[in-house]
């Protein structure tokens, strides 16, 4: 075994289903995701708007140059032909990882892909979205991801309660982890009283951590006279998360559903790499260790990981909860409203991916154009 996988297996063992945050055609037609399932531990895959954008958008692939010439043939519209694209990509990974899914029953093995970030304030389009992405991709093993805005928590619910297996992404405070999760209570209630089978339903919690430390370190200052505060914001907001995911696994709500064989809605660490070159680089794995959680990492992160030849993970969260309480506390004393700065994230997320999406459309217009 190589020290690259030697290292990932030590991640893993420790409870950690490692995920990649990264999918293109490149890496289906190279066989280099491949790879990474049967050789360091990927078990599952992660896509976003911007991820597509720079995979379809690269001006030097060739990739998926025979299906635009099909969709150009075909006439068909922008919107349908990006569809098309990034659900053939999401069916080829879900293809590759087909065997994880059914080794682990259901819990790994997941390939997301997210609603259209333009639907992220509408809850009625989210859901119809949902079901037409659910649909095209056609294999068990998807996940579809739907922001956790207040306008996507009931599609949340209503999603996972006609059975679809539901990422839920851009959660970036313990409060809205709570709703989030209440979200994905509801739903497989509503789903075992529609008569749907709870142990085909799996779902995550997207939390994302890097994206609070930069914010929260801007307001902070480099130095000022809290300045030993910067870079804790992210991870103790993960750990009060999964305090509550901690309470909740512990109630009879959560047993009444268990026995009918529903899976938790793990807790998955996302912006996993570090924006501060001053931070280590696997910052963001080390300190969110602990069993039934997934870590999605960008190609430099899981390389970092590696190269650091770590051959042992302790859990670095249960035991942590009263401190990371005092770190929040001390961010108020600081005056660091994380109201305000966990809603400026969830709008720039929106926002953001939204971009991205626009960006892709264009291109692909232009391509569709010969």
């Amino acid at each position: 075994m190589s020290e690259h996988s030697a290292a990932l297996k030590h991640l893993s063992k420790a409870g950690v289903s490692i995920w990649l945050d990264d999918l293109s055609r490149e890496r289906l037609n190279t066989g280099s995701l491949a790879a990474d399932v049967a050789e360091n531990h990927i078990v599952g895959v992660t896509s976003n708007p911007s991820i597509f954008a720079k995979s379809i958008g690269d001006p030097d692939t060739t990739d998926y140059d025979r299906q635009l010439e099909d969709l150009r043939e075909r006439e068909v519209t922008v919107g349908e032909a990006v569809r098309m694209m990034t659900t053939a990509d999401v069916r080829g990974a879900c293809d590759v990882l087909g065997e994880t899914y059914e080794r682990t029953s259901g819990v790994d093995g997941r390939v997301s892909i997210e609603v259209s970030p333009f639907y992220a304030r509408d809850t009625a389009k989210t859901i119809a979205e949902a079901r037409q992405l659910h649909w095209l991709v056609d294999r068990p093993n998807v996940l579809i991801k739907i922001p956790a805005t207040k306008e996507g928590l009931p599609a949340i619910r209503a999603v996972l309660g006609q059975g679809i297996s539901v990422n839920v992404t851009l959660i970036f405070s313990p409060e809205r982890y709570k709703e989030v999760l209440e979200a994905f209570l509801l739903g497989l209630e509503d789903a075992k009283a529609n008569g749907l089978d709870l142990s085909l339903i799996e779902s995550v919690a997207s939390f994302f951590i890097s994206r609070i430390d930069t914010e929260v370190d801007n307001r902070l200052g480099e130095n000022g006279p809290n300045a030993e505060l910067r870079g804790t914001a992210g991870i103790a907001s993960g750990r009060l998360a999964y305090e509550h995911f901690d309470e909740v696994m512990g109630s009879d709500r959560w047993k009444a559903l268990a026995d009918e064989g529903a899976h938790p809605q793990r807790l998955l660490w996302a912006s996993t790499g570090v924006k501060n070159p001053d931070y280590p680089a696997t910052m963001y794995v080390d300190e969110l260790v602990t069993e039934d959680v997934v870590n999605t990492m960008p190609q430099a992160t899981i390389d970092a990981v590696a190269a650091a030849g770590q051959d042992h993970f302790s859990d670095t969260i249960k035991g942590t909860y009263e401190s990371a309480h005092a770190v929040m506390s001390g961010l108020a004393d600081a005056g660091v409203d994380m109201a305000e700065v966990t809603q400026l994230l969830e709008d720039q997320g929106v926002k953001s991916f939204a971009d991205a999406w626009q960006g892709l459309l264009d291109g692909v217009e232009e391509s569709l154009k010969g």
